[in-house]
């Protein structure tokens, strides 16, 4: 994973703490993802999603997220993806993993995703579509009521992606034609591409 997502994780993990969750969730994830990775602005419809996201988010100690409490974030990919059901509980004592099995789904999601198009490391744009993918998560309830559509932004996320690839591309092609040699510095932020 991309030093970005990394911070995204680590943030997500602090907020589940903080908050005094048992789990780290979808809503971790995406309030972590929004909040501290640049790429990810980029795919919303301007600052007032981002902003009415950051609201929902917030307000999740106080409002709607209380009935998430003490229970544990499920899916529909809990019965496709071998990860999530790794995720699930062992042994009888009912202590609940460290990841939610939704949480799990977009985490290994990114990480196919990125081996797909042949990158060693997952992005945040890859957990966002991870997590985004999932109609029954807890990131989409909170995008749905922000007002952004989850499979209309797994489609700009793609458009975002792609285009970014092909600008890193071409960066290449240009510095082999100069002779430099040196490529780009890395469509995705500025990220460089050496394996973490």
């Amino acid at each position: 994973m991309t030093p970005s997502l990394a911070a995204v994780v680590a943030g997500a993990r602090r907020r589940a703490l903080r908050d005094g969750d048992r789990q780290i969730d979808t809503a971790h994830l995406l309030h972590s993802l929004v909040e501290s990775d640049p790429d990810v602005g980029d795919v919303f419809e301007g600052g007032h999603q981002l902003a009415r996201i950051l609201g929902y988010l917030a307000q999740r100690s106080i409002g709607y997220g209380l009935r998430w409490q003490r229970s544990v974030e499920d899916s529909g990919a809990r019965r496709l993806l071998p990860a999530v059901r790794e995720a699930e509980p062992q042994g009888g004592g009912g202590r609940a993993s460290g990841w939610s099995p939704a949480a799990v789904a977009a985490l290994e999601c990114a990480f196919r995703r990125a081996a797909g198009r042949g990158d060693e490391r997952a992005r945040g744009l890859d957990l966002l579509a991870g997590v985004a993918a999932d109609p029954e998560n807890r990131a989409v309830e909170v995008l749905r009521r922000a007002g952004v559509d989850p499979v209309a932004l797994v489609v700009r996320i793609e458009a975002c992606i792609e285009s970014r690839i092909e600008a890193q591309v071409e960066g290449r092609v240009e510095a082999l034609g100069d002779g430099s040699g040196a490529g780009s510095p890395g469509a995705f932020g500025g990220e460089p591409s050496q394996q973490v």
